[in-house]
This record gives structure tokens, sequence and C-alpha cells, in this order.
């Protein structure tokens, strides 16, 4: 039965006007979006399906366009209003702790990295720029590498310092493999960014490894 058809109180988008948008389920909130759905499934039933047959909300949210598009009832519109719902969702996360100490939005700022990195199937090289408050200034995505290597160029790290004004900076990355813990690799090139930016008075505060869920910082592991 299409959803337009169930009780006022039982649609979804009532349902979230009442209650919030907390209230639902996965299924639920992807329904709105779909708005409707296809010969002989309800727009509900098309997003609980899609999100067992991708294993989970997230893993529908972040798979690519070509593994979108082959489920039946997917396609490129539905799959650039999800973009751009995951977009707007990373924009907001981003505007809440700009602006923001470091040291008070601590948690804030890790799920937003969080949200940005984990689970990507490259490995990307970061920095959160701050100001001499630490408050944010800028994110910025610097180096796209493979699934287990990421070539960072230190000038490019210093150039970037230096033309948003930064005073100190994060250093940030992920690994797809989804073991945060840092590499050998990763201690050399931080201790080699810590160096070339000493010399233009920008401070590295912490150098943080994003993990599927977790977060490796080398400033709490006493390793800056």
């Amino acid at each position: 039965m299409a959803i337009q058809n169930w009780p006022n109180w039982a649609q979804p988008r009532e349902r979230l006007l009442k209650f919030g948008a907390a209230s639902l389920s996965d299924g639920e909130l992807l329904a709105i979006l779909f708005n409707q759905g296809i010969k002989g499934l309800s727009a509900m039933d098309l997003a609980e399906e899609a999100i067992r047959h991708f294993g989970g909300l997230y893993e529908l949210l972040n798979c690519s366009l070509t593994e979108f598009s082959h489920y039946p009832g997917l396609n490129k519109r539905r799959y650039a209003q999800l973009q751009a719902c995951l977009e707007i969702s990373h924009r907001n996360c981003f505007a809440k702790i700009k602006n923001q100490p470091i040291l008070e939005n601590s948690g804030d700022t890790k799920q937003f990295l969080l949200g940005q990195l984990r689970n990507n199937p490259r490995e990307i090289f970061a920095c959160l720029l701050l100001n001499n408050q630490h408050r944010i200034i800028n994110y910025r995505e610097l180096f796209h590498g493979t699934i287990d290597q990421t070539e960072v160029h230190p000038r490019e790290v210093i150039r970037l310092g230096l033309a948003e004004n930064a005073a100190a900076m994060i250093l940030v990355h992920n690994h797809p493999s989804g073991n945060c813990s840092p590499s050998s690799a990763d201690k050399t090139l931080t201790k080699k960014l810590i160096k070339g930016l000493k010399y233009v008075s920008i401070r590295v505060i912490d150098h943080m490894i994003i993990g599927n869920e977790k977060i490796y910082s080398f400033a709490e592991h006493g390793l800056l």
C-alpha cells in the first residue's frame, strides 16, 4: 500500500513533524527522501529492502553510483539526493565546530572528522587549521592516495598554513583498513611536518588517525 494511503499518524513525514526526526527508523527517514516507491513496492518497502541489501544505512549512503544504480528502483536522481543530504550534514557539523576553541569542543571535532573520513576506501590526508586561540579556521583535504598510502608533500602543507594565516594545525588522515594505530611512516611524517611548520611559526597540536569508529591521537599518546 502506498504511504499516502496509510493513516496520518503512521506516515513517516507526519510522525517526523509531530515527534522529530530522531523518532524515525532508518527506513522511515530514507522513505521520506525517496518520496515514492516503484511498482509493487512503497517508498517504505523500497527503503527497507535497499538498506538490507547494502548491509546498513551507512553502507547504502557511502556506496558508489554504480553500486547504487544497480539496485532496482535506485537511480542517479536518488543518488544525487542522498549525496546532497550527506554534504549538508557534513557542512552542518563543520559549522558547529568552526570558530570554537578546540579544547571546548573536542568531542564534536572528533565526530566531524569521523564523519568525513571513516570507512573511506582511499587514504586521505587533511588539516584542521587554527588561529592563535586554537579556534578552527578551516578544514582542508590536501592529498588523496590509495587503499594503504598517501604521498604527503610538506611544502604543500606549509603553503596551506600560510595561505590560511594559521597559527596552529591538527593533522588528520584515515586508515582504510579501520585500524587507527600509527605506522612507523606516520610517525616519521609527523616529525617532518612538525619541523617544517615550526620554521614558519605554525604549531602542530595533534595528528589524528581515523579508523572505522575510533580515532588515534598523537597528542593523547604523548607522541608530539
